[in-house]
């Protein structure tokens, strides 16, 4: 990266900075400035759009053809600001209709008007709401009685009194409703019309201008962006001359000068310093580029550092497939994403690549451990199979194996360590983690060579490589430090290193505990679906294919997830720290249109 000064005249500063974001190049240093009103006020307005859009997208409405994208992405939005005002003030009010619909309709259609003229009369209609022992009770006593409706447990009745009479019933007298059942039904109907006719509006919406409010929403963005490079300028000479500071990459550096020399600005340039805060712009193949999302979970690596995707996108694709280990689940995954393919839009599609990737390791692994979708080859009795079951590997190869692969990662991260320690501080810095790769890698291969015959048991020779390793563990921990603190310093870094290690190692197991659960949960899956096959002949085998489908679908979501996390778990813990990993980074982001 080179680290530029641009020197601009404040008349010819916009024009500058449009034709700076049309080339796109540019990582503009954040400095830490206090927004200005107008730009918080932008961020309100981009929150606002994309909630509205958020809301419309879940309609789930068909987008029509004829987009009309010259509308205003702001009278849109406001327009539905208010649709959904007004649909939450009649919904509220519908729901309130709704309680007065149910205790009204009970007493049926009555005027108000004519119990008034009954009451001019001294005629009082009463309403009670009691059971039919107690409404028998009140009819016994020779009133006028009328039952207006009943369920099973209550009578809603009304009886008429005069005036000098009094209602010593033990029941419970209510008022009238003020609105009789029907008109409370012709408002309820009402507010559902004007409802549907405000979510048909939001429809039309919502199939229409979506378009039209991204382009808004991105037009916003890009003048924040603008003005945001400039609240970022640093201004001299009586605020005349704009200095911007940015970082350009060396692959675009020639990109920039050619620019700059055409259009005569005046600008200085220097290498990236080791104290300087560089943004990080990934350079991966087609492959380790698929697996950059997983890494920037964790975080992106300091500029000084090596990135490690390209070291452990094999790794996490290996350990996956170790994990789901079945097949004919890797063959789902792969025919599955190769179909969806032909479909996805550009960004999804190296996701889907991904998973076949993954597909592709779990066929591997599935075939190694003699695993489809849940049958044990192993233990099948086919003639085909009878020459092939050698080469497959019984759970204690396989527990094995995890152990190897891990010694394996653990053992190559520390090579990367040792690159990582050179690149960044020198060669002598490396030396400790190169002490400990001679011993780990020489203990190796000595008892790999006495077990293969090749050479005779002699403790001379390993002793000789312990002291090897052991000489610069103890006298290179800390190249700047005093000789007695660097073997302080060494003598520690051996108890730490030595019981980090062993719990790395052993947390490779989860790999073969992982790929044995979700293999004896096929097992069992197919083992329930043949007792459902036999348990009656005619439904036995409906039952027997849906059991089949949704056990394993099941079994593939649940040990899918823990084979993506458990990997990534190896690759940020164990992998990580023995790779001497930091991270931190910022990332490369060019101010662009």
């Amino acid at each position: 990266m080179y680290k530029y000064y641009f020197l601009v005249f404040y008349k010819e500063y916009n024009q500058f900075l449009e034709n700076i974001q049309k080339l796109g190049v540019i990582h503009v240093i954040e400095k830490k400035v206090k927004l200005t009103s107008e730009i918080k006020e932008k961020y309100g307005t981009i929150e606002q759009l994309e909630k509205i859009i958020d809301f419309l997208e879940k309609r789930e409405i068909k987008q029509l053809e004829d987009l009309r994208l010259e509308s205003d992405g702001i009278n849109i939005m406001n327009n539905v600001f208010r649709k959904q005002k007004e649909l939450e003030i009649l919904e509220q009010e519908l729901e309130e209709e709704k309680k007065e619909l149910k205790k009204a309709k009970p007493w049926g259609d009555f005027s108000h008007e004519i119990l008034g003229k009954l009451k001019k009369e001294n005629l009082f209609v009463r309403f009670f709401i009691g059971t039919k022992k107690k409404y028998n009770e009140c009819l016994e006593k020779g009133n006028i009685v009328e039952i207006i409706s009943e369920t099973e447990n209550q009578v809603f009745f009304i009886v008429l009194l005069k005036d000098d009479e009094k209602a010593e019933y033990e029941l419970d007298e209510v008022d009238p409703p003020k609105i009789s059942y029907p008109n409370i039904k012709i408002k309820c109907d009402e507010l559902e019309e004007e409802i549907e006719t405000i979510n048909r509006q939001l429809d039309e919406i919502a199939a229409r201008d979506i378009p039209s409010m991204e382009k808004t929403r991105m037009e916003i963005m890009e003048s924040l962006r603008f003005e945001k490079v400039k609240l970022n300028t640093a201004k001299e000479a009586d605020e005349k001359l704009m200095i911007l500071e940015g970082w350009i990459p060396s692959i675009k550096k020639q990109l920039i000068d050619d620019f700059l020399e055409q259009n005569s600005v005046h600008f200085y340039f220097r290498r990236a310093m080791p104290d300087d805060n560089i943004p990080v712009l990934l350079k991966n193949n087609r492959f380790s580029k698929l697996f950059e999302p997983i890494g920037n979970m964790f975080s992106l690596p300091d500029y000084h550092e090596m990135d490690l995707t390209v070291f452990f996108a094999p790794f996490f694709m290996l350990f996956f497939g170790f994990c789901l280990g079945d097949a004919g689940y890797g063959l789902l995954f792969i025919v599955g994403a190769g179909i969806y393919k032909l479909k996805a839009n550009k960004q999804v599609k190296p996701y889907l690549s991904l998973i076949q990737f993954l597909g592709l390791a779990t066929v591997i692994f599935g075939t190694v451990s003699g695993t489809f979708f849940g049958i044990n080859l192993i233990q099948t009795e086919v003639d085909w199979l009878e020459d092939f079951k050698r080469f497959f590997l019984d759970p204690n190869k396989m527990f094995n194996l995890a152990l190897v692969l891990g010694a394996i990662q653990i053992i190559f991260g520390l090579f990367i360590k040792a690159a990582n320690q050179t690149k960044q501080f020198g060669f002598p810095y490396a030396l400790s983690t190169v002490g400990w790769l001679i011993v780990l890698l020489g203990s190796v291969i000595y008892y790999l060579l006495i077990n293969l015959n090749a050479i005779s048991p002699n403790s001379v020779i390993l002793y000789i490589v312990l002291s090897a390793g052991g000489f610069f563990i103890l006298f290179f921990s800390d190249p700047k430090a005093n000789i007695f603190s660097r073997v302080g310093s060494g003598i520690w870094d051996v108890y730490s290193t030595v019981t980090g290690i062993f719990g790395d190692l052993l947390s490779y197991i989860r790999l073969f505990a992982l790929g044995l659960s979700s293999a004896i949960l096929g097992f069992v899956i197919n083992d329930i679906a043949l007792q459902i096959l036999g348990s009656s002949k005619i439904l036995g085998p409906v039952f027997f294919a849906i059991f089949l489908l949704l056990g394993h679908t099941l079994n593939i979501l649940i040990s899918s997830l823990g084979s993506f996390v458990h990997p990534m778990r190896l690759t940020f813990v164990e992998f990580y720290k023995n790779a001497g990993f930091k991270g931190g980074g910022e990332e490369y982001k060019p101010f662009s249109k």
